[in-house]
């Protein structure tokens, strides 16, 4: 299903385990999963809460590290580096979505998405245009000098798809990307992120509790109890 014979994945976990506390105390957030993702891939993430799921996305966004097991991202074992690597690793390769949008407040939609091209080192001129282009890949263009309490839940949202993709990064992490959306909103941001899968061939690792958000995936992994339930391809994938 998700292995693919002399393709590296671009993420590969090895018996990842994830321990928080100690004695009597310890919270065993992962118990030595196994999850591998190909470049290209449109991955979905389900469980209850407590399941694992987002220590599991925490880990491959290089936000957290595991206690035991392996790392590897582009064959890089992530283990190896340390925190400024990591920091820089996340900077490079990897955009991410939040179900609270993380906008700053006082700033407008495109000194948002230019935020990740300062920390890049980008000169204004450059990162003004790349911005400009992202906020018009998400269809917010004629919005670039609005703060975000200007703008909608749903227009909120693209901006941070637009912050994440602004960079080009090779995987996108969307931690409930609708989850503070209503149904058309989250159908507008499903096909945004769907149309950057197929057209781009970006890689999308996506956490949701909603089925009919996971639907859009190719995979979808189910975690419980901090394991991985089970891992299958959808046959039924809405496309658009």
């Amino acid at each position: 299903m998700s292995s693919r014979p002399g393709e590296e994945p671009l993420v590969e976990l090895n018996s990842v385990t994830k321990v928080y506390g100690s004695g009597q105390a310890a919270v065993h957030a992962l118990r030595g999963i196994d999850l591998r993702v190909h470049e290209g891939e449109f991955v979905a993430v389900m469980g209850s809460s407590g399941s694992g799921k987002s220590t599991c996305i925490n880990i491959i966004g290089c936000l957290d590290v595991p206690t035991a097991g392996t790392y590897r991202f582009r064959d890089v074992d992530v283990g190896t580096l340390d925190r400024d690597q990591r920091a820089l690793l996340r900077r490079n390769f990897i955009g991410f979505i939040f179900q609270t949008y993380n906008l700053l407040a006082r700033t407008t939609a495109l000194e948002n998405v230019e935020l990740p091209l300062i920390y890049r080192g980008v000169p204004p001129k450059e990162r003004h245009r790349l911005a400009l282009q992202a906020l018009e890949s998400v269809g917010l263009s004629q919005w670039a000098t609005h703060t975000p309490a200007e703008l909608s839940g749903g227009q909120q949202q693209r901006v941070a798809i637009a912050r994440a993709i602004v960079t080009e990064p090779l995987l996108l992490l969307a931690d409930e990307p609708t989850g503070n959306l209503d149904s058309a909103n989250s159908q507008e941001i499903m096909k945004l992120l769907t149309g950057f899968h197929r057209d781009q061939g970006l890689t999308i690792v996506m956490v949701t509790h909603e089925p009919d958000v996971a639907a859009y995936a190719q995979r979808t992994v189910h975690f419980h109890d901090g394991g991985i339930d089970s891992d299958t391809l959808n046959h039924d994938q809405v496309t658009v």
